[in-house]
């Protein structure tokens, strides 16, 4: 028996220097909704939807495009634009905060459709800025010894708990999966991740009822005579409370997310921030002095917010799209729900598959 005084020494991880991005996949979903199909159901004109918020169009999932399916088939194209087999994938993150079922959580499903049942796979939720907390986590798992290839996913349905009849949230919220394989590098390629989050003025986008009320009304609704549309939990939004804290928070992020990666905004080459309003992402770019050579992500006017999902839709966008080459320097910035913020530096991975 070892003395109790003996000290012990307990192994450290050996990890990678750097990470990169390797690969990214994103997918959409085939039902496209205008602005006019929203206005049928809200009084108001799609170029004052376009006005407040630069959205044009938003994907919607069907019924048969959930959750894990449409994280499935994103991370399928993520492995296949890094070049890897899928045999290295050894954790898997799917950042979320729509997936209805709890129990089982989305990402073991997806890792297994991979092939990779068995490796660590895990849910993360934190709003809009989930896939950058995601992202933040798999890069520490890679320095850290805990993984050398992790695939981060950040996907939502967001409508299915928003009201079309709501004028504030109708218009704002799309559906899709994008995706992105982490591995090691011996040179760095993304920053150390700027993040927090306010919960102070966290009911400022939060659900109506959370699901114990929605159980207990269901229960008390024996007759089964109002429509479920009614019992359901809805996202809700103080627009101008969100609009407030982002306008002061998220530039400051934004510079300190440059200063912690060691850059300035004259190296930036291009510019993803969480596709929440056009108009605050053009008003940020002016606000930190990004040069106008500076590609910006505008993903939501034909993509609308996708929440945890936006960051990585964008960014397939602007590489499909040529706006941005790969190896060009990005700076990420999510923000939202929670409320939550997370802030990096990275260089752009390989262009996304052919799709």
């Amino acid at each position: 028996m070892a003395d109790s005084n003996e000290t012990v020494t307990i192994a450290t991880g050996e990890g990678a220097t750097g990470t990169t991005l390797l690969g990214i996949g994103a997918y959409r979903p085939e039902r496209v909704v205008s602005n006019e199909e929203i206005c049928e159901k809200i009084d108001s004109t799609s170029e004052w939807i376009y006005e407040r918020s630069g959205i044009l169009n938003r994907h919607v999932a069907g019924p048969d495009e959930g959750i894990v399916s449409m994280s499935i088939e994103a991370a399928r194209a993520a492995v296949t634009s890094a070049g890897i087999d899928a045999d290295l994938i050894d954790a898997l993150i799917v950042c979320t905060s729509t997936n209805w079922t709890q129990v089982p959580h989305a990402a073991p499903q997806v890792a297994t459709a991979l092939g990779r049942n068995g490796i660590a796979a895990f849910d993360l939720t934190a709003g809009c800025a989930g896939f950058g907390y995601g992202l933040a986590v798999a890069t520490n798992m890679i320095r850290g010894g805990g993984a050398r290839y992790v695939v981060v996913v950040g996907v939502e349905k967001m409508t299915d708990g928003i009201d079309f009849s709501d004028r504030n949230t109708a218009f704002i919220f799309g559906d899709g999966a994008g995706a992105v394989v982490v591995g090691p590098s011996e040179t760095n390629d993304i920053s150390p991740v700027v993040w927090g989050s306010d919960g102070e003025q966290g009911s400022a986008i939060r659900q109506t009822k959370d699901f114990k009320q929605y159980v207990d009304e269901v229960d008390a609704s024996a007759a089964a005579a109002r429509e479920e549309a009614v019992l359901q939990p809805f996202l809700v939004m103080d627009g101008s409370k969100v609009f407030r804290w982002a306008a002061v928070q998220v530039s400051k992020v934004c510079a300190q997310t440059l200063e912690a990666a060691g850059v300035t905004a004259e190296q930036i080459q291009a510019f993803i921030p969480h596709q929440a309003n056009g108009r605050i992402n053009s008003a940020m770019a002016k606000h930190l002095g990004l040069p106008d050579s500076v590609a910006i992500a505008n993903d939501i006017e034909q993509t609308g917010n996708t929440s945890a999902a936006s960051i990585p839709l964008a960014m397939e966008t602007i590489l499909r799209e040529g706006e941005a080459e790969p190896g060009q320097i990005a700076l990420c910035i999510g923000f939202g729900a929670g409320l939550s913020y997370a802030g990096q530096v990275l260089r752009l991975p390989a262009k996304p598959p052919a799709s």
